[in-house]
């Protein structure tokens, strides 16, 4: 049986999330902060959610002390709003996923459904230096590292209007997925280079995967007018992720795609002004 604790007067209904949305989970509520860390000291669990009401640097202060009793957990962070700088923290302290309320109710009954799954407990995110401007990762190449980050890039971006955002995490998570499959072959000891740059007027991704060079147009990934959709069951039948289309529709999705003369770097470029 999974083990998942939750912090404070936890607000189900109103973030639209059941514990029932978990087969095989045991949720547990804490009346606060003190009242978790006494359970902690107990039982054992998997995932720690954080009460919603408080901020973001209570939330990651109450993770650490949760890592010191049991450095295996799990922990999602929900607040009423995040910074850059909170986000970096929770990157720092291997923080599985972070949402500033209200999110979206889908996304937060995967990732916590996810964060249950992850009985591996490899991070796969190393902070190589980060300001709020400008953040530098290097990402293990696993689908569901390419999920988690995507959803931080989510946060990060959150005073981009919602329709724009779509658009440059979808993005985002295309590219790096690519780099992954084609350039690292989803193998979790590879990694792709991944930063991250705000400036006044634009939003900068920069990948760079250890392989031969990104799929720009991979075989049976070109969709025809006349069956739109058939590369899909094609690269399906070789084994390979829905891909290729979907790159290519990356640039409709951003203002600037940019490979390098190997084409195993490639920078994203949104405008924001």
């Amino acid at each position: 049986m999974r083990e998942l604790l939750v912090v404070g007067s936890f607000p189900w209904s109103g973030l639209q999330i059941a514990p029932a949305d978990w087969p095989d989970c045991c949720v547990t509520e804490a009346a606060g902060e003190a009242a978790a860390i006494r359970m902690m000291r107990d039982r054992s669990f998997d995932v720690l959610v954080t009460n919603p009401a408080t901020t973001a640097t209570r939330d990651l202060a109450i993770v650490q002390e949760a890592r010191a009793l049991q450095p295996g957990i799990r922990a999602i962070v929900l607040a009423p709003e995040l910074t850059p700088e909170d986000i970096i923290n929770a990157l720092r302290a291997e923080v599985f996923a972070c949402f500033a309320m209200p999110p979206p109710p889908d996304e937060l009954r995967l990732a916590i459904g996810e964060a249950l799954d992850d009985v591996e407990g490899h991070n796969g995110i190393e902070v190589l230096s980060a300001v709020p401007d400008w953040i530098a990762l290097r990402v293990a190449s696993r689908r569901a590292t390419a999920d988690r980050l995507t959803r931080f890039m989510t946060e990060l971006a959150g005073e981009i209007i919602a329709s724009e955002r779509f658009k440059l995490t979808t993005a985002f998570r295309e590219i790096l997925l690519n780099a992954m499959e084609h350039g690292a072959g989803f193998d979790p000891d590879k990694v792709v280079d991944v930063h991250a740059v705000r400036s006044s007027r634009a939003v900068v991704y920069y990948f760079k995967d250890p392989g031969p060079g990104f799929n720009t147009v991979a075989p049976g990934s070109v969709a025809t007018a006349g069956d739109p959709m058939g590369h899909m069951a094609e690269r399906e039948a070789r084994g390979l992720r829905p891909g290729g289309f979907g790159l290519l529709l990356t640039k409709g999705l951003v203002d600037e795609v940019i490979y390098s003369e190997r084409g195993n770097e490639v920078i994203l470029v949104k405008y924001t002004d």
